[in-house]
C-alpha cells in the first residue's frame, strides 16, 4: 500500500471539489480501489502504489487545467480522470505564458514586451531591479511572480515592503495606531494580492505570516531565507535602506525592486538609493534590470500621454 499527500492550499476547495463534493465525487467514481480523504489543505490518496502514482499524474494535470482555466468541469473531469494514462496529456490550449490564474476566472500573465522581459529574468536570476513609470505593471508583475513561486514551492514565504516616504501627506495625522497608519499606503499590494489568491486564504496566510506586508524599517537585521521578497517604490528609499534591503538575502531568496525614479518623494536633501543603484549594480552575475517605458502602460490611454507630457517637460528644462 502506498499514501501520498496532494497539498491544495493555493486553490478554491470549493472548485476543486465541487458544491458539495461533487467533483470529487465524480473523481472518486474513475478511481473505485482508492481512498481519497479530504482533510483540510490536504487530499490523502491510498492505495496500492501504482494506482496512486496514476492518480497523481492525472490530477496534476486537472489541476494545471484549473490554473489555466479558472473551473473544473464535469467533461474535464471525464478527459482527465477518466482517459487512458498513454494518452492524458496537457490540454493543448493551454497558455504557458500564465503567472496565476486568479479570482473569479481572472488570467494574470505579462501583457507587454518588458514585463515578459521581468518574468524571463527571473527565471535566470535571483535579483530583478524593474525600473519605470506609473500603470506599466512592474508591481502586479512582480507580485504574480512571488504568488507563482508559493504556489509552485519554490519559497516559503513572500514579504512586500515598501518606505514609509509620504507623498505630499503626514501619516502622523491619519488616525489609529501605526498599522492603521500604514495599511493605507500598502493597498496597492494588497489590492494585487485580493487578485491573485482567495480572500479567506490570503486572511490565512497573512495571520500565520506566510505573506508580509511591512515598510522597509522592518526589515533592518533580518536575514531572509527561503522568501521571495518584493521592494515597491523603491525611488523613495535612501542609499543606506536600498543596501540594507538588498543585504538582507539569504539562502534561496528571490528579491524584486520596483520604483519610478521621476516620482521621487524624498527631502531635497535625501538622494535616492534606486537612482545609486541603478548606476552602480550593472553588470553582476545573477541581477538583472529592467526598464519599462510608456508602451507598457496598461492603464487608461490618457495615463501614457500624461506620462510623455512629463517626460517632454523634463528633457525641455535640462536643455535650458
Amino acid at each position: 500500500m502506498s499514501e501520498i499527500a496532494i497539498n491544495l492550499e493555493m486553490y478554491s476547495l470549493i472548485d476543486v471539489y465541487g458544491v458539495n463534493d461533487k467533483n470529487l465525487n465524480q473523481i472518486r467514481s474513475f478511481f473505485p480501489k482508492l481512498k481519497l480523504i479530504a482533510r483540510g489543505d490536504d487530499l490523502r490518496v491510498v492505495g496500492e502504489e501504482s494506482e496512486v502514482e496514476t492518480f497523481k499524474k492525472k490530477f496534476s494535470l486537472l489541476l494545471l487545467s484549473y490554473d489555466t482555466f479558472g473551473r473544473i468541469t464535469e467533461n474535464d473531469i471525464v478527459q482527465l480522470m477518466g482517459g487512458e494514462e498513454s494518452v492524458v496529456a496537457v490540454p493543448a490550449n493551454i497558455d504557458r505564458d500564465i503567472l496565476v490564474h486568479g479570482r473569479n476566472g481572472m488570467i494574470i500573465k505579462a501583457r507587454t514586451a518588458n514585463q515578459h522581459r521581468m518574468v524571463d529574468a527571473m527565471d535566470t536570476n535571483d535579483l530583478l531591479v524593474a525600473i519605470g513609470p506609473a500603470g506599466t505593471g512592474k508591481t502586479y508583475t512582480a507580485v504574480a511572480l512571488a504568488v507563482r513561486a508559493l504556489k509552485n514551492k519554490e519559497i516559503k514565504r513572500i514579504i512586500l515592503t515598501r518606505p514609509a516616504v509620504e507623498a505630499g501627506e503626514n501619516l502622523g495625522f491619519l488616525p489609529g495606531d501605526l498599522k492603521d497608519k500604514l495599511d493605507p499606503y500598502l493597498q496597492p499590494l494588497y489590492d494585487a494580492l485580493r487578485d491573485m489568491l482567495p480572500a479567506q486564504k490570503l486572511l490565512s496566510y497573512i495571520e500565520d505570516g506566510t505573506i508580509e506586508i511591512a515598510p522597509l524599517a522592518f526589515m533592518r537585521g533580518r536575514t531572509l531565507d527561503n522568501v521571495f521578497a518584493i521592494l515597491d517604490e523603491a525611488q523613495n528609499a535612501t542609499q543606506g535602506q536600498l543596501k540594507m534591503f538588498l543585504t538582507r538575502m539569504g539562502r534561496s531568496a528571490k528579491f524584486i525592486v520596483t520604483g519610478d525614479i521621476t516620482q521621487i518623494d524624498l527631502p531635497k536633501s535625501q538622494s535616492s538609493g534606486l537612482v545609486h543603484a541603478s548606476r552602480i549594480l550593472h553588470n553582476i552575475p545573477g541581477l538583472a534590470f529592467v526598464f519599462l517605458d510608456e508602451t507598457d502602460v496598461i492603464r487608461h490611454k490618457l495615463v501614457t500621454r500624461i506620462i510623455k507630457a512629463y517626460a517632454s517637460e523634463e528633457d525641455r528644462k535640462q536643455t535650458l
